[in-house]
């Protein structure tokens, strides 16, 4: 996951590309990033430059069909749910999000648990439509998905712009300043008047506090870097409207 190895230097990158090029090397690095473009964002030239001999394969988001396609051609006892209770209904709720098939395969995981849990309670049954409605719910009902809901509209704001400049940089990681930048342009479009750097620090130490953002621990202030302490696709699912 490239993305995950990047650092102010590149230090970490530039040694793991450049470790093929050796003379008598035998290492062939496969590299995944959610960004097609992410060598060209963030690469410094002296990493760029390890990739001359590359080669790039481009994956295009699934949609519902190809979801549920994929997920009920997996051998897996489990996944009989997935073809035969509604499979439009994964694949919509996942599509919708992030286009993410492991949550098909976490969506059955639990269902086929809820029932096995059930099974000891009660008679014997089979996992039915209740049990899956019941793990897509629990799935999208954790406490910082609430939380999220319950925060205050410039919060949220904050969010979505930290999940815009994710968007555009491919790195799951960015300054408060690149946030700010985001955070402006949104308020513009709900009307609302921009707020000041104190009071942007301030929802940022907010989020941080709930354990919603994860918050480098400085005086850098606006340099300061921020990452999310749950999932992107939880925080979409959170600020989707109903």
């Amino acid at each position: 996951q490239l993305d995950l190895l990047w650092t102010r230097k590149q230090n970490v990158m530039y040694n793991l590309f450049d470790w093929p090029t050796q003379k008598h090397s035998k290492l062939i690095i496969l590299a995944i990033a959610n960004t097609m473009d992410l060598p060209e964002r963030i690469m410094m030239n002296r990493v760029a430059s390890r990739l001359v001999c590359s080669s790039t394969l481009l994956f295009g988001i699934w949609d519902c069909s190809k979801i549920v396609q994929r997920c009920v051609a997996l051998p897996l006892v489990c996944l009989l749910i997935l073809a035969k209770l509604c499979p439009q209904l994964f694949g919509n709720v996942v599509a919708a999000l992030s286009g993410d098939a492991r949550r098909c395969l976490d969506i059955c995981r639990r269902a086929t648990e809820i029932c096995e849990f059930a099974r000891h309670k009660r008679t014997p049954e089979i996992v039915r439509m209740a049990h899956v409605t019941e793990a897509i719910d629990e799935m999208f009902s954790s406490p910082y998905v609430n939380a999220i809901r319950n925060a205050s509209l410039h919060e949220q704001i904050f969010l979505k712009a930290i999940l815009a400049e994710f968007r555009r940089a491919g790195v799951e990681e960015a300054t408060v300043q690149q946030i700010y930048h985001h955070y402006v342009a949104l308020c513009r479009v709900e009307g609302l008047q921009s707020p000041t750097v104190s009071e942007i620090m301030a929802i940022c130490s907010r989020l941080g506090a709930c354990r919603l953002l994860l918050v480098e621990a400085s005086n850098k202030y606006l340099h300061m870097r921020v990452r999310l302490n749950l999932s992107q696709d939880d925080v979409m699912y959170a600020l989707r409207e109903e």
